[in-house]
């Protein structure tokens, strides 16, 4: 079986979908693997690298898509690329099914069985294959750290002959995977933390981390089965709004990571808030890509507002590719390595498995997530 690793081609992007040791295990299990040529440049790898790992390098990449088995990736493919595909290849990368439903819809036609990582299901088992935990734990360690270059003061508290300055305050709104991560490392460099979450089955993680979880009684929450936020009702959003306020007034750093998974994220802090800042503060929208958590963040863009540093540059894991392509390029291998079949040589794909039907989309012509396949239907 042909295993092929694409060059990344989104403008920014400096992760890869497999490193060398990754590349050798994958050698290992028997497949014969190929490396479009430059693949790893972004994140330090020769094609040396490669090669001594026991791949092969491919500087044609048209031919790389066209001879490959299975394709691993980071990102979505384009239509173009698509039509490069041999009909029951497969194809694994995130690919945002719930709104690329075009892109679904060319994968299904041209017969391509595609491997959604945003859907492998939160197990136990699961866990060494959860792509998106993975990055979003790099993300929260990396938005403390943008936010930290572009505030005009230190985050610890410092005792000086010239006088003590006192810690910084940092608000964290989202304590999942990247909230978390962003409230340890705030409070590694000093910060006092406060937090808050929808969910407040958090609220002991939080405080185990030596931050101050900010109680809103906004009557029933909770978690999805998969673990993520249930989405708020629009008076639950204004109600956590306004009990944030003067919360966000004082700190000189918030970060929000709230998002509902497929759907459009909620708007958590206004205008008026952001003016109710000092001057210098910052804020951090994980979710600017995806709509914003944040009234007048730009996706990819650093704005100011009121003298208030708004970041909405995303992509965060990328800033610290080295890191996130092993742990990216872990995740896959685990994918694959759990569904390899070592007499056949070969990536087996079983529905009767308690993982991989959760993630594959489209099938053998058809589009075979029901939930996927019920949006596009145009049911709820």
């Amino acid at each position: 079986m042909r295993l092929a690793i694409p060059r990344e081609t989104l403008p920014g992007e400096n992760r890869v979908p497999i490193i060398p040791d990754i590349a050798k295990k994958l050698c290992r299990l028997g497949a014969d693997v190929d490396v479009e040529s430059g693949m790893g440049d972004s994140a330090g790898f020769s094609d040396q690298d490669y090669i001594d790992a026991g791949a092969s390098i491919v500087t044609d990449r048209a031919a790389l898509f066209g001879s490959a088995d299975v394709l691993l990736r980071i990102h979505k493919p384009s239509h173009d690329e698509i039509a490069l595909m041999k009909p029951g290849c497969i194809h694994i990368s995130f690919l945002d099914p719930f709104n690329e439903h075009d892109l679904v819809t060319a994968l299904k036609e041209r017969g391509v069985t595609a491997i959604s990582m945003e859907m492998i299901p939160r197990t136990t088992r699961s866990q060494k294959m959860d792509a998106l935990s993975s990055q979003a734990n790099l993300a929260g360690y990396v938005m403390v750290m943008k936010a930290a270059s572009y505030l005009p003061r230190i985050l610890p508290m410092m005792m000086t002959p010239a006088g003590t300055l006192k810690p910084a305050n940092v608000f964290v709104i989202g304590a999942g995977v990247a909230g978390l991560q962003a409230i340890a490392t705030a409070k590694r460099l000093g910060a006092k933390v406060t937090a808050f979450d929808t969910r407040p089955v958090v609220a002991e993680q939080v405080q185990s981390l030596g931050a101050k979880f900010l109680e809103i009684d906004l009557g029933e929450t909770g978690e999805t089965a998969g673990g993520y936020a249930k989405e708020l009702t629009p008076e639950q959003v204004e109600m956590q709004r306004q009990a944030q306020k003067d919360v966000i007034a004082k700190s000189d750093v918030v970060i929000t990571t709230a998002q509902v998974f497929g759907r459009k994220p909620p708007v958590l802090v206004t205008s008026d808030m952001i003016e109710g800042m000092a001057t210098g503060s910052v804020i951090v929208d994980m979710a600017a890509e995806t709509g914003g958590n944040v009234e007048g963040s730009v996706p990819g863009e650093v704005v100011n507002i009121a003298g208030v540093q708004l970041i909405g540059t995303g992509n965060w894991s990328s800033d610290v590719a080295r890191d996130a392509s092993q742990m990216y390029a872990s995740n896959l291998f685990n994918l694959v390595e759990d569904n390899w079949d070592e007499e056949q040589k070969l990536f087996k794909v079983d529905f009767e498995d308690d993982i991989l039907p959760g993630c594959i989309i489209t099938h053998g012509g058809e589009v075979v997530h029901d939930t996927i396949k019920n949006l596009m239907a145009g049911g709820q």
